[in-house]
């Protein structure tokens, strides 16, 4: 049988697990595993970050809510006085000088709780809200990152979106520059055709030029030929004649 000190004891470790976090992750943890099948992917309930409501220290709340319907307020208080006066009647627990260390010992660290246990708790506060504000900074950063991989992502996609446009401006230049050299081309060709044209024309005028020319030439060539020595003589007399009727003519209309 284990003695009241025991009890206490057993009572107090529970009280101090339950009420630190480390040992309910660890529970989590050894739950995670035990269960090898695909529920242990199913998301996990958070922890509570503080412990559940205990009365005198070491009694559950959930207790006295559990027996309040059946037994009433008084209920587990004469439920807890009923059992430890039948240990003790029926000799079940035995007191002895171990008891009266658990007490001591029990009062100890009733008093280290109540005195250090508010500056203890503050300081491991402190240093875990130090780690959740670095664990903060640490995934604010990442999102930082993701979110401008993101936009960055984005704006490469909207640039292979607009490559498409790029590439038919491109074509629509090349087809522009080709039509160009074409016509600058055609035009070449066709001021080139025009030169040699205008070359034959002109050739040809020069020729027909050059025939009446040199018709004329040999027409006047035979006539002057033709005229023999006395009716040049007859032709000058004749020029002669006419022109002394001319001045007569004209003296004699000065004269009137």
């Amino acid at each position: 049988l284990l003695s009241f000190s025991n009890y206490c004891v057993l009572f107090l470790v529970g009280h101090t697990l339950k009420n630190s976090g480390s040992f309910g992750a660890c529970l989590v943890q050894a739950s995670r595993s035990f269960h090898q099948s695909s529920q242990s992917l199913a998301p996990v309930p958070p922890l509570p970050e503080k412990g559940g409501k205990v009365r005198h220290g070491i009694f559950p709340e959930e207790l006295f809510t559990l027996l309040y319907p059946k037994t009433g307020v008084t209920g587990p208080y004469m439920l807890g006085t009923g059992l430890l006066l039948y240990m003790l009647s029926k000799e079940i627990y035995v007191i002895n000088h171990e008891t009266f260390a658990a007490v001591s010992i029990g009062a100890v660290i009733i008093y280290g709780i109540k005195k250090f246990g508010p500056s203890v708790a503050a300081f491991a506060d402190k240093i875990n809200e130090d780690k959740v504000t670095e664990a903060q900074e640490v995934k604010d950063q990442a999102m930082g990152s993701l979110a401008q991989g993101i936009e960055d992502e984005k704006k490469e996609q909207w640039r292979v979106e607009g490559r498409h446009m790029l590439f038919d401006a491109k074509r629509n230049n090349v087809a522009m520059l080709l039509e160009t050299n074409y016509r600058e081309r055609l035009h070449m060709v066709t001021n080139e055709v025009k030169k040699r044209l205008d070359y034959q024309v002109e050739l040809q005028n020069l020729h027909r030029r050059m025939e009446q020319e040199h018709m004329v030439n040999w027409v006047e060539q035979s006539v002057i030929k033709s005229i023999t020595p006395q009716q040049e003589k007859e032709s000058i007399a004749k020029c002669i004649a006419d022109l002394k009727v001319l001045a007569k003519t004209t003296q004699a209309q000065a004269t009137v």
